[in-house]
């Protein structure tokens, strides 16, 4: 490879950041991620992105259901730029029903940013993507939001940070008031406070005046007991807090932590930026070939997610591809290191939500959105040069099953067409009966909301109407030593084997304690709660 194009990848991944939000439904999560799209200048007006229509939505919110219900229920990728950084934003799912959606772009993140409601410090989602995070070594930066709402005292949210998650915390910023008292925060390096002047709904850049700790004018501007409680606290954050270390926060072991209110836009800014110099720039990938830096000059990357009907007019269907190593460009023929196939890439895309452009070139770090004619599945690898595979992404155990039928035999073609395909994308696990006169799909989901995204997208998207039944089942066990280790045990009891959508073995159990005992009398099983790490393939019917 020539000198100049290494320099150039090398100037690109200094350039690129890359980051997932993480937090429990309503902390604020989709009004956090349109600010920083209104201070990235990616949008104009928070909040109120018409996208040619009158009615109010959220950028990343696109899909019907979730404009509809007001939650985010789908991953989106939003990318931007602010201060010369490329920045990639992961935006995730809050509601638990789709954790899996989040475990799989968690992926594709090089940081999180763990937004936590001042009233309600760490709730059990958040916990629950703490520990994905964690596996994978993942740097945490924590934004405590809603401080222009009455909540706790912020050293107390500090303390259960630590207490519970095992990770020393650093206040980058330190909040002025709380509620309707609320009047900005302390950047403690710069030892600057920044006072914020409210806008109507937070539509707008706050407006703040900043002034340094000595100046004359704090008494003017701040009442009298607000300055002095921030001198207290600041006494004791510097009397035995720790430094921050930045070794630490790349190695998921210390949170730098940064306090604001999405809602009114104050601290959003001081949080970018300083989240920009702090963060983990592309790092290297493990793979067949062993550990893979972002500036290895050959092209490669990994499908993270699938989605059909982005653009309902032309029921088209994306694959999201996290950019590891080398440069894309457009019209490069790829290698699918799980085919074997070349496949040539010709109309790849910037995504932002809904909205796509054409893009020419995109380096590691950076997320593109191909075409999916269906040659790509969740965690498969592309490459040029010498193959490169990337490890697979797990699929979690089920806890919700059910028989999912179609009424219409005229429909029996879509019907198939859209089970195939939203299964593909990861919106459901779907699972066949092991009894061939059995040919209803299980579906298999971590949250109800799951079942009820899939009966909304057959209608809606492949004009199918569907009913549910319920199955008796709330635990999935992939049989790990295969179908010749469950032939050999023979007859199981409280138990049902079914196959997954490779064909693998699978045995749902009602509960925890009919899959222990299984266990006990049967220890030759090897059993997984997690299924065995590699590509989805085509559909096994039953």
């Amino acid at each position: 490879m020539s000198t100049e194009l290494q320099t150039e990848i090398s100037q690109a991944v200094e350039r690129r950041r890359n980051f997932a939000i993480i937090s429990h439904p309503d902390a604020g999560k989709t009004t956090l991620t349109e600010k920083l799209l209104l201070y990235g200048g990616a949008i104009h007006e928070a909040g109120a992105v018409k996208a040619r229509r009158s009615q109010r939505k959220a950028t990343s919110d696109w899909m019907a259901m979730e404009q509809q219900r007001g939650i985010s229920i789908t991953s989106t990728v939003l990318q931007f730029e602010y201060s010369n950084c490329q920045i990639n934003l992961l935006d995730t799912p809050g509601h638990q029903d789709f954790s899996e959606d989040t475990y799989r772009t968690l992926a594709a993140a090089d940081n999180a940013v763990m937004l936590i409601d001042v009233a309600k410090g760490l709730e059990p989602q958040t916990r629950k993507l703490f520990e994905v995070c964690k596996l994978r070594g993942i740097p945490i930066f924590t934004f405590v939001n809603k401080l222009d709402r009455p909540g706790r005292e912020p050293i107390d949210l500090l303390d259960e940070i630590e207490q519970e998650l095992g990770l020393q915390t650093y206040a980058v910023n330190w909040p002025i008031g709380m509620g309707d008292r609320f009047k900005g925060v302390y950047d403690r390096f710069k030892q600057q406070i920044h006072l914020f002047e409210r806008t109507a709904h937070g539509s707008r850049e706050a407006q703040d005046t900043v002034i340094d700790l000595g100046d004359n004018r704090i008494e003017e501007l701040l009442e009298q007991d607000l300055y002095y409680q921030l001198k207290s606290d600041l006494e004791l954050l510097d009397g035995v807090g720790p430094e921050l270390d930045l070794d630490l926060v790349h190695a998921g072991k210390m949170t730098p932590v940064f306090f604001g209110s999405a809602m009114t836009n104050f601290g959003v800014e001081l949080f970018l930026e300083n989240f920009l110099q702090y963060a983990l720039k592309p790092g290297s990938h493990d793979s067949n070939i062993g550990s893979v830096e972002p500036t290895y000059p050959e092209f490669s990357g990994f499908v993270f997610k699938l989605q059909a009907n982005m653009d309902p007019k032309h029921r088209d269907r994306i694959a999201f591809v996290r950019v590891c190593t080398g440069r894309f460009e457009k019209d490069m023929t790829v290698n699918h290191a799980r085919t074997g196939k070349a496949v040539r890439l010709s109309r790849p895309q910037k995504l932002f939500a809904q909205e796509r452009e054409s893009i020419d070139e995109a380096y590691a770090g950076d997320v593109i959105g191909l075409n999916n004619p269906g040659v790509f599945a969740i965690g498969d690898t592309i490459y040029t040069g010498q193959k490169i595979e990337y490890e697979g992404i797990p699929y979690f155990s089920p806890e919700l099953f059910a028989n999912l039928r179609n009424p219409n035999p005229s429909k029996f073609k879509q019907f198939q067409k859209g089970v195939s395909e939203l299964r593909e994308e990861g919106a459901v696990q779907i699972m066949y009966s092991t009894d061939e006169a059995k040919r209803d799909p299980i579906l298999a989901a971590v949250g109800q909301l799951q079942f009820e995204v899939v009966q909304f997208r057959l209608q809606n998207e492949y004009g199918v109407e569907t009913t549910l039944d319920v199955l008796p089942y709330s635990v999935a066990r992939w049989v790990s030593n295969g179908w010749e280790a469950l032939e050999k045990v023979g007859r199981l009891f409280n138990t049902t084997t079914v196959k997954d959508s490779m064909g693998r073995p699978v045995l749902l159990f009602r509960n925890e304690w009919n899959c222990q005992q299984l266990i006990g009398d049967h220890p030759e099983l090897i059993l997984s709660a997690i299924a065995p790490v590699t590509s989805i393939q085509p559909l096994v019917q039953g």
